[in-house]
């Protein structure tokens, strides 16, 4: 089975030698698909114009899949580990090539045909391994997506296919066995590396750009060892013991393995971009930089020119005459976000269309507002309406915000309706808790206090004369003392009111 396996030796080479295969069609550049540039490569690594070479490790579980002892048996299963390191080529943006390091152990179990009861001889086997070989790696999102690649994207199917060499080491303890001598008797196989070692593999991955440097991938492997001793079991065959057969060597049976690793790929080189990842547009802008930065060079960017300097060569550009400062398309036409006919750069309204007369913008019919007529307002009982019920901080002379509103419209009325040469009282009043001396003090404080904030807002100082009243004029005289009345009359009795000076 193994020498029918190395025809799987020419599969690389053979994909190898189809993406490298150049045909020469004979076609001259520029031409109408080349967008005018004379500077043409094919999207291989020919041009070596990127990145192709990267280290990868990782690391994950193995299990015995396929063998007489498996890691999976009643429902249960065995973990074994294995990690990896491998060097990697990139041949094409569809081909590479790897080689790859790996070790690991699996852990497996099995029990003889037919066997039954406490005889019935469940071995229990692990193999340590190592194994070098050569992967070919074939990037089918690269496969079927245009060479000419015009979008980036971070997502990438992988199939991986190869051979290599391995070494392992194989104990197995067999339950039956064990009856006869100590559980210290084991079974065991020994494989050195050498050509007759050789094994297959293939599988499939997923990987994520999460950089320029870095690849993140989960990978899947199928391993073929060719040997029928890799688990430490094999078929029926006589033994110091009857009945009991391991370790056949028999070229027509192979025991298998399945590796599940997540993996890092680290990606080198000084070009801008990987021959996996290639972004087309990424590079145009590398490449502008670094013309940016040539001195001295002679730099043919149009071979026919750009007349109106939208920066699209005449070549194709679909609008010769473009206007000095508008942005184009990839066409060479001038941008009209809205669609109506006038290009960006003159459209006052850019996201809504409008007439060329209205400069793009859309006619609105403004609605005629009809504003209700303002009260009259011509006495002083109109301004102690707005002062009734100004607030102030609890036993302070600082007025409290929400009173500025009514203090406002009371300086309006007094500033419109009222002789700037008239004198009038602002009068702060209190309840009657509190000492009569304290109530006077504080009554014209308050008093004070909103008269200050009137002149602040424009009225003439020499028209408001403050006085404190204290208790004395109780707005309820009835609430003396406070207790014989309702909070709300007591609440009145706090007051700052106008009235004329006599």
């Amino acid at each position: 089975m193994k020498l029918n396996l190395l025809l799987l030796l020419f599969l690389p080479a053979a994909i190898y030698a189809q993406d490298g295969t150049t045909i020469d069609s004979g076609e001259q550049y520029p031409n109408t698909f080349s967008s005018g540039s004379k500077n043409i490569h094919k999207f291989d690594n020919k041009s070596r114009r990127f990145r192709d070479w990267s280290v990868s490790v990782g690391g994950g579980g193995s299990f015995m899949a396929f063998a007489d002892l498996k890691s999976f048996y009643d429902k249960k299963m065995d973990l074994g580990w294995n990690t990896y390191v491998s060097v990697d080529k990139q041949i094409s943006h569809t081909v590479g090539m790897s080689v790859q390091y790996q070790m690991g152990e699996t852990k497996q179990r099995g029990q003889l045909p037919g066997a039954i009861g406490e005889l019935a001889g469940i071995a229990e086997a692990r193999t340590k391994y190592q194994q070098v070989s050569v992967l070919g790696d074939i990037n089918f999102t690269n496969l079927l997506r245009r060479v000419d690649n015009h979008s980036p994207y971070r997502w990438a199917f992988h199939g991986y296919v190869g051979i290599g060499l391995q070494a392992y080491k194989t104990i197995l303890i067999d339950g039956y066995l064990s009856q006869y001598a100590p559980k210290t008797f084991p079974i065991q196989v020994e494989q050195k590396l050498g050509l007759a070692s050789f094994f297959y593999q293939g599988g499939l991955g997923v990987k994520y750009k999460v950089s320029k440097l870095i690849d993140v991938e989960m990978r899947g492997m199928y391993i073929m060892s060719g040997d029928d001793e890799f688990d430490g079991g094999g078929t029926y065959r006589e033994t110091a013991i009857p009945g009991l057969d391991y370790n056949l060597i028999n070229d027509t049976y192979t025991d298998d393995m399945i590796t599940v690793n997540l993996g890092l790929t680290f990606k080198f080189g000084k070009h801008v971009s990987h021959l996996t990842w290639h972004d087309p547009l990424e590079e145009i802008y590398f490449r502008i930089g670094m013309l940016e930065n040539s001195l001295g060079e002679d730099i043919v960017v149009c071979e026919r020119g750009d007349r109106d300097n939208d920066g699209v060569c005449d070549d194709w550009d679909r609008q010769l005459d473009t206007p000095a400062g508008a942005r184009v398309d990839g066409a060479g036409v001038a941008l009209d976000m809205d669609l109506d006919k006038v290009i960006d750069l003159n459209d006052k309204c850019v996201v809504e269309p409008g007439p060329i007369e209205n400069d793009g913008c859309p006619i609105i019919e403004k609605p005629i507002v009809v504003e209700p007529p303002k009260p009259v307002i011509n006495s002083i009982e109109d301004i102690n309406r707005e002062l009734e019920g100004i607030e102030f901080e609890l036993n302070k002379a600082v007025i409290r915000p929400q009173s500025y509103g009514k203090l406002d419209n009371a300086a309006d009325i007094i500033k419109t309706t009222l002789n700037p040469n008239d004198r009038f009282l602002v009068i702060g009043a209190t309840d009657t808790r509190g000492s009569d001396a304290y109530n006077l003090t504080l009554s014209q404080k308050r008093a004070d206090a909103v008269v200050k904030y009137l002149v602040g807002k424009g009225v003439t100082q020499s028209m408001l004369i403050p006085e404190g009243r204290g208790e004395k004029d109780l707005k309820y005289p009835e609430c003396d003392p406070a207790t014989k009345c309702e909070e709300w009359k007591n609440e009145a009795n706090r007051r700052v009111y106008f009235n004329e000076a006599k």
